[in-house]
């Protein structure tokens, strides 16, 4: 996923840098996880969208490769796929794509007017400039191309755990609300997945529609929350806003498999450039 570029120092009421940060051990199982969750989705998209043979696709804010090697795959040799990431480190330069460096938050649109298809998954809603990232976006299409977005909606629903029948579910919703607490610091909009239908026709954007899921349960609702806890440990304990005791005894029950936990509702939201 694509961030916006460091700008004040660390705990500042100005701090921009993604919490989620591409460089750590941990984004690597997080991008795993968030592949076996949400892959399908998207996939079902943006076949539904008529991907074809020959079309040029630019994922944007890729993080990980599942979604890159998907579109590859549909577009075959005639098509081709450009794979961008503010830190690309996690895609394959042999994958079948083209991988660049790229903030979608700040750099210009590369080939602009040119692609049959766009994507951005879980990227907009950490961008601090996410009107400028869209306009990026939308004057990447060539005419008739397809923009399909799709982000997080923390505020539709905050909990990690929808049956909080006892304390370990009753923990989990707390330290939930801390990571949310300290995204918010960061910038990130928390309730930016439910504005997207609205984004894409202010953009200018036709046939707009748009969808929402969320898995409940399993193990890799399980094992996405523990590398997301494990990885932003320090951030909650530097803020005061969780003990090193709660998160042990949070990432046991997690481990022991005691929690159905949940995440916030994706959005996915596409329009049409008119042409």
């Amino acid at each position: 996923m694509s961030s916006p570029k460091p700008s004040a120092g660390p705990g500042s009421a100005e701090d921009r840098r993604y919490l989620l940060d591409n460089a750590r051990v941990e984004a690597g199982e997080r991008f795993t996880w968030l592949a076996e969750l949400f892959d399908g989705v998207t996939r079902g998209h943006v076949d539904r969208l008529g991907i074809r043979a020959g079309w040029r696709c630019w994922e944007v804010g890729a993080g990980g490769p599942g979604i890159a090697q998907a579109l590859a795959a549909a577009v075959g040799p005639s098509g081709h796929v450009l794979a961008t990431d503010i830190d690309p480190a996690w895609l394959d330069p042999h994958g079948g794509y083209e991988v660049a460096r790229h903030d979608v938050g700040g750099d210009p649109p590369p080939q602009p007017g040119t692609f049959d298809l766009v994507h951005a998954r879980l990227v907009l809603v950490h961008v601090a400039d996410r009107a400028r990232a869209l306009a990026t976006m939308v004057a990447a299409l060539r005419p008739g191309g397809w923009l399909l977005v799709e982000d997080a909606d923390t505020e539709l629903q905050p909990l990690a755990c929808l049956d909080e029948v006892g304390p370990a579910q009753r923990r989990a919703n707390r330290l939930r609300r801390a990571v949310r607490e300290l995204l918010t610091r960061r910038g990130a909009d928390l309730r930016f997945g439910r504005t997207l239908p609205g984004a894409l026709r202010a953009a200018g954007l036709v046939d707009v529609g748009a969808s929402g899921c969320f898995p409940v349960g399993g193990v890799a609702c399980d094992r996405l929350e523990a590398a997301t806890v494990r990885m932003v440990r320090a951030e909650l304990l530097a803020a005061g806003l969780a003990t090193d005791a709660e998160i042990d005894a949070h990432l046991a029950a997690v481990g022991a498999g005691d929690l159905d936990l949940t995440l916030a509702p994706l959005i996915s939201a596409w329009g049409r450039r008119p042409g």
